[in-house]
């Protein structure tokens, strides 16, 4: 009996896809992602199966807050997951990473923060367990930390380091604070992914928070940013020509031309070794073809400043304390969910785009965060700038969500990055114990 094969994915079935994507603006959304660094109190890393390791908080979350699902790969406990889009994973060096579920009110998003935060330090309470809120784990070398038992790690740590000489520093080492909005269509995609990828350098500036490596300061205030710059340029940065020119064709294209690092079979992470989904949906790999399953994957293994799929994430902020974390929240709610801010934030970013190269004032937000200067003028002024437009889309938006914004305002006055919080405390105490204190979450 003759059996058809199975219809392939095609390019033009993944345009037509993305021309369903978007939601009108009554159904837009604010959804944020909190990483933090879990360390010894000595500063060394913690490992997945020592007592009170990994493991154990990730049990001691299901335990303490019911509806949480356990999610294991290979007998490895290894996220937790909850009806409405929540989770709570791993990063490769052990970074725990709440996923909040989309929420209406930017004041839910944070009492689900908030709620999370209370649980990790009841958890380290009695043990020598310490959180941080830093972009990048401060003390133990990086060769140090220990992996997390993920099959995508696996692969990832051999792949990454052929194509830069920090990739490990970004698996083990960094955390973020990340955010994801909607968007109505592709033009207005378009405009989103321009004002946010073109303030990427202010965002940086703004939250930067990583001036530490090996217990000393790096000349970075977000080396964070920095070892960014030193992993994979394939899949980090922003592709080329899409700043200014977004479109969902050229998203498209450029995913399907990023080398793939792996593919996933049942329960087995696959080496791609390179090869593009492109070609993994027209010729297949060792006889496999791709599925819209292994296109979900595979936007997962891109990291740009902006990543677009259904919503639009933002990225590019070390992380932060909780009431900073909800200012960057906010400051892109207002940006973003108000026309007038979003074409005042356009027109910022060609004020800035004038100064210098892209490449220059991302190194200066690197280096010297808001007091970096670019072209003759200061980041500093180009972020007052920005965060009175967004003060001003939330007044005439979400006047409820201005009180987040506040303590980003009071800091962008000061020109004062939180990593210049960090270098104070070190300069009076440069020890292991004065250093997890700067940054205890």
């Amino acid at each position: 009996m003759h059996t058809e094969a199975p219809e392939r994915l095609t390019r033009e079935a993944l345009l037509q896809l993305a021309a369903t994507y978007g939601a009108p603006e009554s159904r837009w959304l604010v959804g944020g992602e909190f990483e933090r660094a879990v360390v010894h109190s000595d500063g060394s890393g913690v490992s997945y199966d020592e007592p009170h390791g990994i493991r154990w908080i990730l049990e001691q979350l299901a335990a303490r807050q019911p509806g949480w699902r356990p999610y294991e790969e290979a007998g490895h406990l290894i996220a937790l997951e909850r009806d409405g889009g929540a989770s709570i994973t791993l990063e490769p060096g052990g970074q725990v990473e709440l996923s909040g579920a989309p929420h209406r009110e930017l004041s839910a998003l944070m009492e689900e923060v908030q709620t999370n935060r209370r649980l990790l330090l009841e958890i380290a309470e009695g043990t020598d367990l310490r959180f941080l809120a830093v972009g990048l784990s401060p003390i133990s070398p990086i060769a140090e930390l220990p992996w997390m038992p993920k099959g995508r790690y696996r692969i990832m740590r051999e792949y990454l380091p052929q194509y830069g000489d920090l990739a490990h520093y970004m698996m083990k080492g960094t955390a973020s604070v990340q955010a994801n909005f909607d968007y109505s269509d592709e033009a207005d995609c378009a405009d989103k992914v321009r004002l946010c990828a073109g303030v990427g350098p202010l965002t940086t500036a703004m939250f930067s928070n990583s001036p530490l490596v090996e217990g000393k300061p790096t000349g970075f205030l977000s080396y964070r940013g920095h070892v960014w710059t030193r992993t994979d340029p394939a899949r980090t940065g922003f592709p080329p020509g899409l700043r200014d020119d977004y479109s969902h064709e050229r998203w498209i294209d450029y995913l399907l031309n990023v080398p793939m690092m792996f593919y996933k079979r049942g329960k087995a992470w696959v080496h791609a070794e390179g090869r593009t989904f492109a070609t993994f949906m027209t010729d297949g790999i060792d006889g496999q073809y791709a599925t819209l399953a292994d296109w979900a994957l595979h936007q997962t293994s891109v990291f740009p400043e902006v990543r677009v799929k259904h919503t639009i994430e933002v990225r590019g902020a070390d992380c932060v304390s909780i009431e900073l974390a909800g200012a960057f929240c906010a400051l892109f709610t207002g940006l973003l969910y108000d026309r007038s801010a979003l074409d005042e934030g356009l027109a910022l970013v060609d004020a800035l785009s004038a100064h210098g190269t892209r490449e220059g004032r991302f190194d200066a937000a690197c280096r010297s965060g808001l007091r970096g200067e670019v072209g003759g003028r200061a980041l500093g002024d180009f972020a007052v700038e920005l965060g009175d437009i967004a003060r001003r889309g939330l007044q005439r938006r979400r006047p409820e969500d201005l009180p987040l914004l506040e303590p980003l305002l009071a800091r962008l006055a000061d020109r004062r990055s939180p990593a210049l919080d960090q270098l104070e405390a070190y300069a009076k105490d440069p020890s292991v114990a004065g250093i997890l204190a700067a940054c205890a979450y």
